[in-house]
């Protein structure tokens, strides 16, 4: 079979379809806001079209949306709208668009699936966690079962019950309570996050395809049990490196910060030695205390070490992040904290020796295909499966404390950047950086997987259709 060329493989570039999930007054302007006002004049084979997701506007333009509220809401509100959009579609109201013939979309957003079957497509859900978090919310419902789910009263989140290990989950050897994603902390069973994530991850045998931003080298071992749910899963990572066959100007404009970037940090970055700073980026939901950003300050500033931090305005609860004079004082000339940054160009600069992450996947996949080291701080979700597999799987990271303390952010920093642990933290990562670039040159694992999924499934889908 010939290969595909990107971006546009054939017929199946022309019928995709990309939906906003949430209403213009947010998300869209947020993007035009941080990215410019022709981010999303879209391309001559991609157009871009919004529905709603039922919740009201934020009061401030920049805070991140609930996400309790919006996997509520959603299910409810968004169907009939997206229902609406493909029948304009492929009623030829839009002269220049050919009619749909298959829907991707976020793992997260199953109501896609009723959307499909209405109108005889073929489906596509493109599951953003890794394949590691995904097989444990696939497991959700069998924790209930066995009696592990709901907690029986929140002290067994302080006891050692979130220690107990389980030999039962496929390619989760001895993985800990604690390990999965932290939406089992619940002594409430039809609490909307765990409810919503379980019910979301039952879709995966639906006759649908499942698409995951990883490499078969890296998640064999979680990728195996998915692919025993449904045999048409592709792993097609790390997406960001999978860009290099993209050489198409038009797309080199085609952002998703919701922030605008600070690009100077770039040129602050070219005057620092190699391997000498600490990169630190908690992603764009965490919030913490202001309590917990002091502490995570101060021992980046008693680490005596560069570094580059990032803090979102809305990082600590809706409330100004801000460090006290003196710390300013302590780190004017090691440390630059601004609001937001090019990532993928960060992570891949010479000068970052280390990533201080809370262990979201676009983060910890980026560090790995950048060969950089981690220190886990994991909030919510599937960064807890993340950060236990970085610590002990790959051996790329260290795990800091949801209680932290400076002294151990001092340390830890230190042992990354100087210490023995450190250096064979910095050998794994580089090893696992050469297995993520194998698998995205022609003939690598994810290149030849992206290569099925066009031609064996969504183009034969069309062709069927």
């Amino acid at each position: 079979m010939p290969q595909t060329k990107f971006p546009n493989p054939p017929l199946f570039h022309r019928a995709s379809i990309s939906p906003s999930s949430t209403p213009i007054t947010t998300i869209i302007k947020r993007l035009l806001r941080s990215r410019g006002p022709s981010t999303l004049d879209g391309l001559p084979d991609f157009r871009f079209y919004s529905i709603p997701d039922g919740l009201p506007p934020s009061d401030d333009a920049d805070t991140t949306q609930s996400i309790p509220a919006l996997f509520e809401s959603l299910p409810n509100h968004s169907l009939e709208p997206f229902c609406e959009l493909i029948t304009k579609l492929n009623g030829g109201e839009e002269s220049d668009v050919p009619p749909v013939t298959c829907i991707i979309s976020d793992g997260c957003m199953s109501f896609t699936l009723t959307a499909a079957h209405r109108f005889g497509l073929p489906e596509v859900l493109f599951w953003t966690p890794s394949a590691c978090g995904l097989l444990g919310y696939t497991h959700y419902r069998e924790l209930v079962q066995r009696g592990y789910i709901p907690l029986k009263d929140m002290s067994d989140m302080t006891n050692e019950y979130l220690e107990t290990r389980l030999d039962w989950i496929p390619g989760m050897n001895n993985i800990r309570l604690r390990d999965l994603p932290s939406f089992i902390r619940t002594t409430d069973i039809n609490d909307i996050l765990f409810t919503y994530l379980m019910t979301e991850a039952e879709t995966l045998p639906r006759g649908t395809t499942i698409v995951l931003n990883t490499f078969d080298a890296l998640e064999k071992d979680s990728v195996n049990p998915l692919i025993a749910i449904n045999t048409q899963t592709f792993t097609i990572g790390p997406l960001h490196l999978m860009q290099q066959h993209i050489h198409d100007d038009q797309l080199k404009h085609i952002g998703s910060n919701l922030w605008k970037e600070d690009e100077t940090c770039i040129r602050w970055l070219d005057t620092k030695d190699p391997g000498s700073v600490v990169y630190v980026n908690f992603g764009s939901i965490t919030v913490m205390t202001k309590e917990q950003l002091i502490e995570f300050g101060w021992g980046l500033a008693n680490s005596k070490k560069n570094f580059l931090w990032i803090t979102r305005p809305d990082i600590v609860g809706g409330k100004e992040a801000l460090m006290p004079p003196e710390f300013v004082d302590e780190t004017t000339k090691r440390g630059l904290v601004t609001s937001w940054c090019p990532q993928e160009q960060v992570l891949k600069h010479p000068s970052i020796g280390g990533f201080l992450t809370h262990s979201g996947w676009n983060s910890t996949i980026g560090s790995i295909g950048s060969g950089v080291p981690v220190i886990c701080w994991p909030f919510f979700a599937e960064q807890q499966t993340n950060c236990r597999y970085s610590c002990v799987q790959w051996g790329i990271g260290m795990e800091i404390d949801t209680n932290v303390k400076r002294e151990e952010v001092e340390a830890q920093v230190r042992e990354m950047m100087d210490g023995k642990k450190g250096k064979m933290m910095k050998i794994r990562a580089l090893e696992w950086k050469k297995e993520a670039e194998k698998a995205v040159v022609i003939g690598g694992s994810s290149y030849l997987n992206f290569d099925k999924l066009i031609n064996e499934v969504l183009v034969r889908k069309f062709v069927d259709n």
